[in-house]
């Protein structure tokens, strides 16, 4: 088959790979309905996270179970499954916390841009939907696999509850879905940051009350002006920056909370500071399969459609066009179809 490989900064190529096959008795094969580009996958293709050998990209995705193992019993050939970019057992002790992205037995799922995927642990990390969806329902489908659980995982952190006040930093695919999460878990006002008018109108389309497009100092100022000085009940970081993570600290009220679910990037506190800020820090990568039945259901119901962040639909082929859209901030999120 052929997949997409990074080689170094920019340097994205779709070639030919040897197909899947089953390795360990847990394992499962899909074949791919539908992948995307991540924003994380952003690190590496800027070299920002160094590539030191060629790798295979992906770990968003959906798709038509083609071959299970041996020891796989829940999963089966021929439905249409969800899964996770952490592989877990979904029954050691951190998976049944809640943590499944920190599964004692975890194994990263990568190459998920390419036709077909071999999933491991697949009973604890599949999950089947009702039956095999229309074409119109994967992409918010897709969604769930990661950069929705991600902004779901973001709004629980921070503690979202009914009539509180929320502010979201970041306009990519996170930080949108950060805010259509809010909504749903009843947030009565939903602060979106951002400076750019299409991301603006999704967020307002997804529940954002209002938009501030200030950063930094500024953006920090705003929020306490908004407040009344006081600062929001919870803030979502969804970024991975210095700037964004002090500025997240900064708009939360004293007992306030603060996710983080933007991969760090040269992010560092300073602990006098975090100690007189008085607030509530929980993050890192976002445990998926905790919410992905949940996340199913309202996509499966038409409760949400979050696959409207997908503002640009390739075909895998493609899948250099698409890296360099995102690059550019010439779209959201892209949607590759094999």
């Amino acid at each position: 088959m052929r997949g997409t490989m990074l080689y170094g900064p920019r340097d994205v190529r779709f070639e030919e790979r040897p197909d899947p096959t089953i390795i360990e008795p847990t394992d499962a094969i899909i074949r791919i309905s539908a992948a995307c580009v991540c924003g994380s996958d952003l690190w590496p293709y800027r070299g920002i996270e160094p590539t030191t050998q060629p790798r295979p990209m992906g770990h968003e995705y959906c798709g038509i179970v083609e071959e299970v193992g041996s020891a796989v019993k829940n999963i089966k050939p021929g439905q249409f499954v969800v899964g996770s970019f952490f592989a877990s057992d979904n029954t050691c002790p951190n998976c049944q916390f809640g943590y499944q992205s920190s599964c004692m037995h975890r194994e990263g799922v990568g190459g998920a841009q390419s036709p077909v995927l071999r999933v491991p642990l697949a009973d604890g990390t599949l999950v089947a939907t009702p039956s095999v969806p229309s074409n119109d329902l994967i992409p918010s489908l897709l969604t769930t696999s990661d950069v929705l659980g991600t902004g779901w995982f973001a709004a629980d952190a921070a503690n979202v509850k009914p009539g509180s006040t929320v502010v979201v930093i970041g306009d990519g695919a996170v930080g949108l879905l950060g805010v259509l999460s809010a909504r749903q878990m009843g947030a009565e006002r939903i602060i979106a940051m951002s400076r750019h008018e299409s991301r603006q109108k999704l967020a307002r389309e997804f529940g954002a009350t209002d938009v501030v497009a200030e950063r930094g100092d500024e953006g920090v100022a705003r929020i306490m002006d908004m407040t009344n000085g006081i600062g929001a009940d919870s803030v979502l970081e969804c970024v991975g920056t210095q700037e964004a993570m002090l500025q997240a600290i900064r708009s939360t009220r004293k007992g306030g909370y603060v996710s983080y679910v933007g991969v760090p990037h040269g992010v560092e506190l300073n602990g006098e500071g975090l100690f007189f800020a008085h607030v509530h820090l929980h993050g890192g990568p976002a445990p998926v399969r905790r919410y992905l039945p949940t996340l199913i259901d309202l996509v499966w119901n038409g409760k949400i459609n979050p696959g409207r962040v997908f503002d640009l639909q390739l075909p895998l082929a493609q899948v250099a066009e698409g890296y360099r859209a995102m690059d550019e901030r010439r779209a959201i999120k892209v949607l590759l179809w094999p």
